[in-house]
């Protein structure tokens, strides 16, 4: 796990920091992960926010008042509109969750006047590292979208899988989605979903990766499980992306990996301009720093024309 962690930062290495909007830092945690990304060679913050506040929060860290460069606004609300707007205007690349909700952060990101939005939607992904798969994965989406039907569903693929291909293409990943099922039950509308998605899969609606699906977690993560149910999965035990029914499901799945099976796991919003960070006071600062990676490294490949 060690290994696979330094090797995302390590590709980081050849590229400049990343300007990075970081929105209503008002608390002192939120230059942890500031410092540490700073000091990793990262990101290069821009802090968006009453300044008075910000400046206390500085003070609080040990810092000058003029350590980072700030951008003055009256509260998170314009703060979040700042950070957007600056972004969509090509002043800086990232934007980072500072002390104001992920919803009003997203708000002002997907705004239709911002210029932030493509024709996806906006996911989020969550990347584990953990000592008990062989293999790097995405968990999506368990942050953004609360019930997505079948379209939302493809977006969110869409986004993932061109995720993935940033870290590890031009491979195709394997692609499981989940159901508490591994067979389509009418009344079940994830088993439904599943099926269809792989249809549009094979028919090119979502391209550049391998799907399967239904399947319930243990038929998607071990080979030995799917067989014994006599599954015939091309993707069962050597899964690259789990996309899960709902964000209660996704969320329980991710935080369960994170604190009961010490998974790192660095979380990215994706489908706007530019990468968006969702950082949380109880992420660990290797959760923050690997998030800050990724959204380098996705930045890069946007700029290269990489990442649509």
């Amino acid at each position: 796990m060690t290994d696979q962690y330094q090797a995302l930062i390590d590709r980081c290495a050849g590229l400049p920091p990343l300007r990075t909007a970081v929105v209503h830092p008002v608390q002192r945690s939120v230059f942890d992960a500031v410092d540490d990304a700073v000091a990793a060679g990262l990101i290069q913050p821009v802090l968006i926010g009453p300044a008075a506040r910000i400046r206390a929060a500085l003070a609080e860290a040990g810092h000058p008042p003029d350590r980072y460069e700030t951008v003055d606004t009256e509260h998170s609300h314009a703060a979040a509109a700042a950070a957007a707007q600056m972004a969509a205007a090509g002043q800086v690349g990232a934007i980072m969750k500072g002390s104001l909700h992920s919803d009003e952060l997203l708000a002002a990101v997907i705004h239709p006047q911002c210029g932030l939005r493509t024709e996806r939607r906006i996911s989020h992904a969550f990347l584990m590292l953990s000592k008990d798969y062989p293999r790097p994965f995405i968990i999506t989406d368990a942050a953004v979208n609360i019930a997505p039907d079948l379209a939302i569903k493809a977006d969110i693929l869409r986004n993932a899988i061109g995720l993935w291909r940033v870290l590890w293409g031009p491979a195709r990943p394997n692609v499981a989605i989940l159901a508490a099922v591994e067979t389509v039950n009418p009344q079940m509308q994830a088993t439904l979903d599943a099926a269809a998605l792989c249809k549009m899969a094979d028919r090119g609606q979502i391209a550049d990766a391998v799907l399967d699906g239904p399947l319930a977690f243990d038929n998607a993560i071990s080979l030995a499980a799917a067989q014994e149910k006599g599954i015939v999965s091309p993707v069962a035990g050597q899964v690259d992306i789990l996309l899960v029914p709902d964000i209660e499901s996704g969320n329980m799945l991710a935080k369960q990996l994170i604190f009961l099976g010490g998974a790192d796991a660095a979380g990215i919003v994706l489908g706007a301009r530019v990468p968006v960070m969702l950082t949380s006071r109880a992420d660990s600062l290797r959760a923050r720093r690997l998030s800050c990676a990724l959204a380098v490294l996705v930045a890069d490949a946007r700029a290269r024309g990489v990442l649509k």
